[in-house]
Formats: structure tokens, sequence, C-alpha cells
């Protein structure tokens, strides 16, 4: 499998390099970046992603929302398929991508682990059954101190997983500071830490009577996400266009 690796030179990218070294048939083949500088990548480093010339099956995207739309045109243009990791997107660019995924394969998460993907399941399994026993839901998560959305991906993801669990909507609420009342039983709290180097943890606590349930996920290292990402492409080589996620990886 020939990967195409946009967002080469962030951390994320870094981790691909080092996970894709040791895996059977799998090579990067090239990588895009906006801050491509002459380090050695054991590869072809280009600023702009029309300038790739290597052939390549699969585009690995660890980038940021502002590349994210000339990604997509690229994508469409050459019928690539697309494992698409950068999270904080727009929702205009959310409506880019299901247009997109009319003509491509894209699989897309907000957290590339098959362990976050497998905690997904257990907390639909968990709020369906604790949820109408009267359990409140809360949505912790922490990272790194460069970290620039808030919540993550993943705590959407997961705040996600609650609702369809549950079957009803739920009112997200980020800061109690103004709120000076009782909490409501159809809110459900979602609390971003950010500090030093934490790779990320998330924790989605069920608070009832007299008892708490807690589910956490939390990565040592950002190679999870990586081998993840891997795993996607591999996946999406024989795939249709459309949208897929991990869940469907690891089914």
């Amino acid at each position: 499998m020939k990967i195409l690796l946009h967002g080469a030179s962030g951390v994320m990218g870094m981790n691909v390099i080092d996970v894709a070294k040791n895996t059977k048939d799998c090579v990067i083949t090239s990588g895009v970046d906006a801050n491509a500088n002459t380090k050695d990548f054991g590869f072809p480093l280009y600023q702009d992603i029309y300038k790739v010339e290597e052939n390549f099956d699969v585009i690995i995207d660890f980038s940021v929302r502002e590349a994210v739309d000339r990604l997509l045109d690229y994508a469409v243009e050459k019928k690539k398929a697309l494992v698409l990791c950068t999270t904080g997107l727009s929702e205009e660019q959310e409506k880019k991508i299901e247009e997109a995924s009319k003509h491509i394969p894209i699989l897309q998460s907000g957290n590339m682990s098959l362990g976050v993907n497998l905690l997904e399941e257990l907390i639909r399994i968990a709020a369906a059954k604790l949820y109408r026993e009267g359990f409140d839901v809360e949505i912790v998560e922490a990272h790194h101190r460069r970290k620039k959305d808030a919540p993550s991906g993943t705590a959407l993801m997961l705040e996600k997983a609650v609702e369809e669990g549950i079957g009803e909507a739920l009112n997200k609420v980020y800061d109690r500071e103004e709120r000076h009342q009782a909490r409501d039983r159809q809110e459900i709290g979602m609390l971003s830490l950010r500090g030093g180097t934490i790779p990320g943890i998330h924790e989605v606590i069920f608070a009832g009577e007299d008892e708490i349930v807690k589910i956490e996920h939390t990565a040592y290292s950002r190679k999870i996400f990586a081998k993840g990402a891997i795993t996607a492409a591999f996946f999406l080589q024989d795939k249709a266009p459309g949208r897929y996620d991990m869940g469907a990886v690891l089914r």
C-alpha cells in the first residue's frame, strides 16, 4: 500500500512515519506539509499537494482545518481514498466531506485509536441502560497544551454515542460558572483540560444515586493513533465511495 502523508512534518505525521517503517506491505511514497523543510524524511516532501509526482493509493491526513478544503478538492480530482484525521472542522467543511464522499471513499473519525472506538460501543450500551435509571452523564477530556480545538473530536464522538444510546439529544454544557442553578436532567457536561504533553485522556462519568460508573481511555503514546490511521488506510483500499468510520474497521 502506497501512502501520501498529508501533514507529514507535524507531530502526528512523524508518528505515522515511524509506524509505517515497521508495518508490512506499507510505504509512504510522498508527503505534503506547508512547513516543508530540508529534513530528510526518506521520501519527497511538498508544500503544495498539487505538486506531488509520486504514485500512491491512499491519503492519510493529520493536518489542520485550514488545509482540509484543498485536500478534499485534490482527493476528489485524483479519485484517491482518504483517511481524514484532522478535527475541529466547520459545519461547511463537514458538508464538503459529505459531498466528496459521493466520489471517493473517506474514513473520518474523531479518534483513530482502536481502543477509543471500542469505548464508543461500550458508551452506547452503558448510556442506554443507565440514563433511563436516572444517571447523569459528564465527559472529561485532557490533551497537551498545543491542541487547539475544544472539546476534542473524541469527546464529541463520545457525546454522540451517549445520545445514540439513550435515543435523544442532550444539551451540551461547557461552563457552569454563570449558570447558578441545579443540573438539568437533559444536560451533558463537557470539560476540557489542556497542559503539558498529555497524548489524550477521555472519561465518561455516569453519576447516579449513591454510585458512579466511569469508563475511561488513556493514550500513553500518539503511536496508537498512527497505527489506527494505517489500519484504516488498508481498510479503504478496496472500498466504494462513501463515508466510513473506525467502527466499520472494527466490524
